[in-house]
């Protein structure tokens, strides 16, 4: 039995969207799509992201974050307040609503503006993969829980994180295995750590 799947995204990766959701019609993907296909026929954002919330968002348990180039918290509030809202949703604990586990896919445009390779560490005497989660390249909803809790060491590791993150190559090879991991870091301790509403 799949994950019920919530898809956030901006208009312009909509054909991103569509190609996860094909996967599903096609077994490729064991999830159960909860995604908002049609807009809600309302001028009202409070009532548009309550209509997701109650009818989309409250039985779902994923949410897969497409991540491109018009997914960044620099572009203004207003442009994203629906992307958002709708992390914030996922990523809300309490009566009516289960904290969804959130996947994060890169999407290729931003492959070169996110993964920046490899830094030596003076700290530990290793090196560190450079991935630019910030502002610029997505929203805080995102940003703070991926980068969360490194608990004082130099680096951040997979449980300092409870967003998670993948390419969109690695991710269309492999979609079942990154949704359960998303999934699974909802009973992890690091859920405990989760900034539904960032600053």
């Amino acid at each position: 039995m799949g994950h019920k799947c919530y898809i956030s995204f901006k208009t312009e990766d909509t054909a991103y969207k569509e190609a996860i959701q094909s996967w599903a019609n096609k077994d490729k993907v064991d999830m159960i799509d909860k995604s908002l296909n049609t807009p809600i026929d309302s001028y009202d954002e409070d009532y548009i992201m309550r209509k997701i919330r109650e009818d989309y968002l409250s039985d779902s348990t994923v949410t897969i974050f497409l991540i491109g180039e018009y997914s960044s918290e620099s572009l203004g509030k207003e442009k994203q307040k629906y992307i958002k809202r709708e992390l914030q949703a996922s990523l809300y604990n309490g009566r009516g609503n289960t904290r969804n586990g959130i996947l994060g896919v890169v999407l290729p445009p931003m492959y070169n503006t996110i993964y920046k390779g490899t830094e030596a560490c003076l700290v530990c005497n290793g090196s560190h993969n450079i991935v630019a989660i910030n502002d610029s390249t997505v929203i805080k909803e995102f940003g703070r829980n991926y980068y969360l809790n490194n608990h004082g060491k130099c680096a951040y590791s997979e449980e300092d994180r409870y967003c998670v993150l993948v390419k969109w190559e690695d991710f269309k090879t492999d979609p079942n295995t990154y949704i359960e991991k998303a999934f699974n870091k909802r009973y992890q301790p690091i859920a405990d750590d989760v900034i539904v509403y960032p600053k």
